[in-house]
């Protein structure tokens, strides 16, 4: 259970790197889809995902400490995420290769809300006990 434990704490950073690496190339780099359109549709509807799974990432590392996850924590959680998001829509607006818009920012932090709200009311509103008694194994 220790090493479940460092893997969970470790696991944010490590995504962050990869997500900066990923940046760093063309977006049709790693794949491209036959299809333009379906291609640039799920390409964008990434957004909606990746910094949620940052936020998510961040509240299981703070859950497998000791100290846990409080209410400020888990907003800082969130905003840690999203700041991580303008970070990088700021890096890709270096690269000629990658766009960067505040479209894509909000995108990130509709995601990153959508998730919060499910936490924060599974870990301090009493709502979605299934999500709850989940978050609460990675504590145990």
């Amino acid at each position: 259970m220790k090493f479940f434990k460092w893997v969970l704490r470790v696991l944010p950073a490590l995504y962050m790197a990869a997500i900066w690496i990923q940046s760093s190339f063309s977006s049709d780099h790693f794949v491209r889809l036959p299809e333009e359109g379906l291609d640039n549709t799920i390409k964008e509807s990434l957004h909606l995902v990746e910094f949620a799974i940052l936020y998510v990432l961040l509240v299981l590392a703070f859950l497998s400490w000791r100290a846990g996850l409080g209410a400020r924590l888990n907003v800082a959680c969130a905003v840690f995420a999203a700041l991580y998001g303008i970070s990088d829509e700021i890096h890709q607006s270096f690269n000629p290769a990658r766009s960067a818009s505040l479209f894509d920012i909000f995108k990130d932090f509709v995601g990153i809300s959508v998730c919060f709200y499910f936490v924060h009311g599974a870990l301090f509103k009493g709502k979605f006990a299934g999500l709850r008694r989940m978050l609460g194994l990675v504590g145990a």
